[in-house]
């Protein structure tokens, strides 16, 4: 699934190519990608505006228009395509948006897990989905007294609880690893039982991870890529996540992988006791 490196990495792509278009056409080809409103509001509400602004929100994509924002979280395989208008429909393209009655604007997703909102601008922080969201990473808010706070009465592991966006928002599998991994921390670790100190060393190494992941344009892992071939660079840079049997960096002994809660997670034995 994209985490906010690979949210960015796509935000950043479309800047390129929609912002200051209209659209002036859209069409909805499964009905449950589009959570709020129903989906033929949803078209008729969309046609007209302009595309404004382009940013994120822990994993969702802002795109804002007129007067209203399109919020799309990609989940675990929605990309964006280009096409010329009236170009054959693709048998995984579900939305369809014509800008400036030209281009073909299409959300991609074998899957169909993508869910697209459509709400009024002047209050897409007020309510769900962005509400329920946690701190990002680069606020100056998230130190080590507001995330031990939010640990002490997690007993879930350390793994699980990083995962949770309520707490620090855009933070996914692959990112959790390293970042445990770098904290020295096992991913089985009680969440209650990590330290302050720990605790501004997830931040920090959060923060390392993140920016060095932005700046290399994400993690390509299976079918990620931002918006018609820009692939992640970030995959050739990681240090434990998805390379069991392979030599840790550190110590030099094999990294390991087990399940936490159902996700595969990778950590070497010795360095995070």
């Amino acid at each position: 699934m994209p985490e906010k490196p690979e949210v960015i990495t796509v935000a950043n792509s479309l800047k390129n190519k929609i912002l200051g278009k209209k659209i002036t056409e859209c069409f909805v080809y499964w009905d449950n990608i589009i959570a709020y409103p129903e989906k033929d509001v949803f078209c008729k509400e969309i046609i007209n505006q302009s595309i404004n602004d382009i940013s994120t929100r822990g994993k969702f994509i802002v795109i804002m228009l007129d007067k209203d924002c399109l919020l799309v979280h990609l989940r675990m395989e929605g990309k964006f395509m280009f096409r010329n208008k009236g170009e054959s429909l693709g048998k995984h393209e579900h939305v369809e948006f014509i800008l400036d009655g030209i281009d073909s604007f299409r959300f991609h997703d074998v899957r169909k897990f993508g869910k697209m909102y459509l709400l009024p601008k002047d209050s897409i922080y007020k309510v769900k989905p962005l509400v329920e969201l946690g701190l990002e990473y680069y606020d100056g808010s998230l130190n080590r007294d507001y995330l031990y706070e939010r640990l002490q009465k997690k007993k879930l592991p350390i793994k699980t609880v990083l995962l949770d966006q309520s707490i620090i928002a855009g933070i996914g599998n692959i990112y959790d690893d390293e970042i445990l991994f770098m904290s020295k921390i096992h991913p089985l670790r009680k969440a209650c039982d990590v330290s302050i100190e720990e605790c501004e060393n997830i931040i920090k190494n959060t923060r390392i991870v993140l920016e060095k992941a932005i700046k290399l344009g994400g993690t390509t892992i299976k079918s990620f890529t931002s918006s018609e071939g820009v692939h992640g660079l970030f995959q050739n840079e990681l240090l434990v996540h998805s390379k069991e049997g392979d030599k840790c960096p550190v110590c030099s002994l094999e990294i390991s992988k087990m399940k936490v809660n159902g996700r595969g997670t990778y950590y070497c034995s010795k360095c995070q006791k």
